[in-house]
């Protein structure tokens, strides 16, 4: 039997810290500190002690009957005093064990365990301790772990290259700052110049608002663009922080991840639990043909400052040899989106690229003294719509899926991210078949994948053609005849 990290006496106390009010309470006798009402306040002195030291005592009986039994077949935390409750996982339950070292805790011997499984909801870790190395090492002997003898010797390890491109890449929105910064910075600078030249024709009071007043325009519209750089580059460093010193080991049955320099982490992840493998790029990365290996596992990046990754950056055509891990080199779709449905990918990117100008021009013939400031918009907004008509043909160029050997592989994108997904069929908890009105003219239809998972997992693949959908249900054993409206 275990206790929690003593650590936690302090927590549990500040359950109670609602008492202090008492003290308080009396303090406010003193506010004039004359004498009497200060020897008073200091004869008093003792209730005070006696509240602080019922608080720090209700947390350490609190933190007594904490405690944390641990065999080769459950995991147990029991706690309460008066009401009990006792959490039990078996171990072959557990997805994800996850230790973490912050450096806060590295003084006090401290570590943070956290044990997941496939039950619950809303990336909720299903129990977590706070305890002392030396438990932390005695409760992960039995924990899921990489058999050194069976080691996956093909994996390359990542070096600090990749990291930094990772965290260069998936930092915040590298591009959306730069672009909100650009927008900003020039942007502020028209302004200033169209008021200075509005105001300087009603009054000659102008040039004394202008050096108080709009000067400031242009220096607030660098500084909100320095502020977004700066929030990028707080990114990059905290990214740099989370996956230094990346490490990965796997066999045929569990994914051992190691990252980290100020918090260090270590994931014990159990294959046969991975509800899918997801191959993420962007635009570049698609070009360069550099993938980042993630895999969807409860408890493994549930925190929303972590990404689920097990490779920062890879080469797409490295990627064979990762076959014990359940990533295929088989990427190539079989049912792909044919190039007659290029209107259905790009529609509304293209129509919203189409309309910006004519907007433009409209508003320079109500509004001409804002014709500058009008045409710097219109630039700044062609520029994301073009770009998301080159992600969308990209989508429409690589967009498919494959199903072989029990395993679904498939290809779509996601606004402007791109996914190679790979999973065993049996992860897959639902496929839909979509086809509307305009559809049914072109026998075209949607096809929808759902995997298990703890959050909202779907992926859609767009313009695929009926009787493509058809043969592929079939492979996927999905009856179509059991729907009210069939496909034509």
């Amino acid at each position: 039997m275990y206790h929690e990290h003593p650590l936690k006496v302090l927590k549990y106390s500040m359950k109670n810290i609602w008492l202090l009010i008492f003290p308080l309470i009396r303090g406010f006798t003193v506010l004039h500190f004359n004498a009497y009402d200060l020897y008073v306040w200091i004869k008093g002195a003792w209730f005070d002690l006696a509240v602080i030291g019922a608080i720090l005592i209700f947390g350490f009986v609190k933190w007594h009957f904490s405690t944390i039994d641990i065999d080769e077949n459950a995991i147990v935390h029991k706690e309460g005093i008066i009401i009990k409750i006792k959490t039990s996982i078996p171990i072959n339950n557990i997805s994800v064990a996850t230790a973490e070292y912050p450096m806060y805790l590295m003084p006090f011997n401290g570590v943070r365990l956290s044990c997941d499984t496939r039950s619950g909801f809303f990336k909720n870790s299903d129990m977590k301790l706070l305890i002392t190395k030396k438990v932390c090492d005695e409760i992960m002997k039995y924990m899921p772990d990489v058999n050194t003898e069976n080691l996956n010797k093909e994996i390359e390890k990542p070096d600090m290259l990749s990291v930094i491109l990772f965290s260069f890449l998936f930092s915040s929105g590298f591009s959306g700052v730069v672009y909100v910064a650009t927008f900003f910075v020039k942007g502020g600078s028209i302004a200033h110049d169209i008021i200075s030249a509005s105001l300087a024709r009603i009054t000659e009071t102008t040039e004394m608002i202008n050096s108080k007043l709009l000067i400031g325009i242009p220096t607030a519209a660098v500084a909100v663009g320095v502020i977004f750089i700066s929030a990028w580059l707080l990114s990059f460093a905290m990214n740099l922080l989370r996956y230094s010193m990346f490490h990965i080991e796997s066999d045929n049955s569990c994914i051992s991840v190691t990252c980290g320099l100020t918090n260090r982490r270590v994931y014990r992840i159990k294959c046969p639990h991975i509800n899918y493998i997801d191959l993420r790029q962007n635009l570049i990365m698609k070009i360069a043909g550099a993938v980042t290996v993630n895999v969807s596992c409860a408890g493994f990046g549930s925190d929303s400052q972590y990404l689920p990754v097990i490779f920062p950056i890879k080469l797409e055509k490295n990627i064979s040899g990762l076959e014990k891990m359940g990533i295929s080199d088989r990427l190539m779709p079989d049912f792909r989106p044919r190039l007659s449905s290029w209107w259905t990918y790009i529609c509304q990117p293209l129509i919203l690229t189409a309309v910006i100008f004519p907007l433009r021009y409209l508003s320079d013939r109500f509004f001409p003294q804002f014709a500058e400031l009008s045409f710097f918009t219109a630039v700044m907004l062609e520029i994301p719509c073009v770009w998301l008509i080159a992600v969308k043909t990209a989508a429409l160029l690589t967009s498919g899926v494959s199903v072989y050997d029990g395993k679904i592989v498939f290809r779509c994108s996601k606004i402007n991210k791109f996914h190679t997904v790979i999973a065993e069929r049996n992860h897959m908890i639902k496929f839909e078949i979509h086809q509307n009105i305009f559809q049914k003219i072109s026998r075209k239809c949607d096809i929808i994948f759902w995997f298990c998972g703890e959050t909202h997992s779907r992926f859609r693949i767009k313009a695929i053609y009926v009787g493509d959908a058809k043969k592929l249900a079939e492979i996927m054993e999905y009856s179509l005849e059991s729907k009210s409206s069939r496909l034509i």
